[in-house]
């Protein structure tokens, strides 16, 4: 994805520029930024388009992930990022943006033009081990399984192995769930 393609405000364009061309027709939003109205939007696309909300030293995760991945849907409202970093992060990050503090492995992530992102199936996996607490993540989960059905059985053969972990009860519920809206 070439990154003439995305419009952050503020940078060839104000604002009130880019404003005028949604109006017209021209671009349409996306994360941050717009592009325009006949381009395909691809998880690359996404991740850059999210990319300034993105703190260096983490990656997109849970819903954000979920989104960049399959899209199809607006992005979330709060944006979720992990740690990458062996050091804590001591972040003063945009109010839209939700720091999880729990390190992520090199094997979780993945760069998406240049934004890390955690993999589909670390995404599904947090997913569903968050439903429990919030039952938000679920509808996202639902929407990465769609768009990426290779992860659901290796996120699954992860969440069977975890012990003593806080929401693997629901997260297999919840996975069995997922099987059932599918078919």
């Amino acid at each position: 994805m070439h990154p003439a393609f995305l419009y952050l405000p503020g940078a060839r364009l104000s604002l009130s520029e880019l404003s005028a061309a949604r109006l017209d027709g021209h671009v349409i939003e996306l994360g941050e930024g717009y592009i325009p109205a006949d381009l395909v939007e691809v998880p690359e696309l996404r991740a850059r388009a999210v990319a300034p909300l993105i703190p260096a030293g983490t990656a997109a995760s849970g819903p954000t992930a979920a989104w960049i991945h399959a899209g199809g849907v607006p992005p979330p409202a709060r944006h979720h990022v992990n740690r990458t970093t062996a050091q804590r992060l001591r972040l003063d990050t945009d109010r839209r943006v939700f720091f999880h503090d729990r390190r992520l492995e090199t094997g979780d992530t993945c760069l998406l033009s240049g934004t890390a992102v955690t993999t589909p199936v670390r995404t599904m996996v947090d997913l569903l081990l968050g439903a429990g607490r919030t039952p938000s993540f679920l509808p996202w989960a639902d929407l990465l399984a769609d768009a990426l059905p290779e992860a659901v059985a290796p996120a699954a053969r992860e969440i069977e192995s975890l012990h003593r972990v806080p929401g693997r009860r629901q997260a297999l519920a919840a996975l069995r769930g997922l099987g059932l809206r599918r078919t």
